[in-house]
């Protein structure tokens, strides 16, 4: 297949978004929004980001832009559009191709996402270069530097789930909640609802557990220069976590990152209404800690078996 052939074969025929004047079929897309524009990009490479060991094609797809869609999610924004640029190496053949383009589909059409774009080359490697674009209301926008002193600070859902299913597809013991695990790994949840259902508050800062909550929370800290308190005993896992070794408990809650839930810090007088949201989003929500006073720069303090231990910015790190 050649590429225009190819193009043809993964653009769309009809496009959801109003928004949209011109998709893909000339040199570039035309939007006109009538909203504040968000967007984020995200690359994701073969035996780096994910493997054909533990990854079928579809996952591979589903699961890069679902990454991508938790950025909008950290931002508070509603994903619209996406393009892809791919480098398709030789052994990828036509059918993994197809599969990897369904998986995005298959996400993009839970969130009304127009694919309007992108690139094809080839290479010695499965490269995938995302960028998603998304809509907030007007100054609605949510940052890490928003944090403020007597703030909660909550997280979704649950942590380590991701890092326990990769553990299960690269070892061979038997394990409770298999699926589950390995779902939360190849298939994770973007928490586009729970955000956009906190338009209505005027202060949130949001950052999406990619790498890790010790990495995130390090982030809000610094972005807003306070002291952030965080209950070690508080952080939610999962019913069937504790089947894996203490250590690796531990390690995948703080460290492991790739849950794609959402650590914020909001006014205590509005906890109310975050956990009305998240109701609302039926997705589950835990307070975890406090925002501490302001400082020349940030720090995240662990209150770790009745200690306090500097919390520190370690996780998964693209360059290490």
């Amino acid at each position: 297949m050649d590429e225009f052939s190819f193009i043809d074969s993964i653009k769309q025929h009809s496009y959801r978004q109003s928004s949209l004047i011109k998709g893909i079929g000339d040199d570039a897309a035309v939007i006109r929004p009538a909203m504040d524009v968000v967007t984020a990009v995200d690359t994701f490479v073969e035996d780096v980001h994910f493997s054909k060991t533990t990854m079928d094609a579809f996952h591979v797809g589903y699961r890069a832009l679902a990454a991508n869609i938790s950025d909008l999610a950290a931002m508070g924004a509603t994903p619209a559009f996406y393009l892809v640029s791919i480098v398709i190496p030789k052994d990828w053949g036509q059918d993994d191709l197809g599969q990897i383009f369904f998986g995005m589909k298959s996400l993009a059409k839970q969130y009304k996402m127009d694919l309007i774009g992108g690139d094809t080359v080839s290479g010695k490697e499965l490269s995938l270069s995302i960028t998603v674009i998304g809509y907030t209301l007007k100054d609605k926008a949510r940052y890490r530097s928003s944090a403020r002193p007597g703030d909660a600070v909550f997280v979704t859902g649950t942590l380590g789930d991701s890092q326990a299913g990769l553990h299960i597809l690269t070892g061979s013991d038997h394990y409770l909640e298999r699926d589950y695990f390995v779902n939360r790994h190849r298939m994770p949840t973007p928490r586009v609802e729970f955000a956009s259902l906190l338009n209505d508050l005027s202060r949130v800062a949001l950052n999406d557990i990619s790498d890790g909550i010790a990495s995130e929370a390090n982030e809000i800290a610094e972005s807003s220069y306070v002291t952030m308190i965080l209950d070690e005993k508080l952080i939610p896992t999962s019913s069937s976590f504790k089947q894996f070794p203490i250590e690796l408990q531990q390690k995948w809650k703080l460290y492991g990152g790739e849950d794609f839930e959402l650590l914020g810090t909001v006014p205590i007088k509005d906890w109310d209404k975050v956990k009305r949201a998240a109701k609302l989003a039926n997705t589950s929500i835990t307070k975890i800690g406090h925002v501490e006073k302001e400082g020349r720069a940030g720090s995240v303090l662990l209150i770790d078996n009745h200690k306090t231990v500097r919390l520190e910015k370690k996780g998964y790190t693209h360059l290490k």
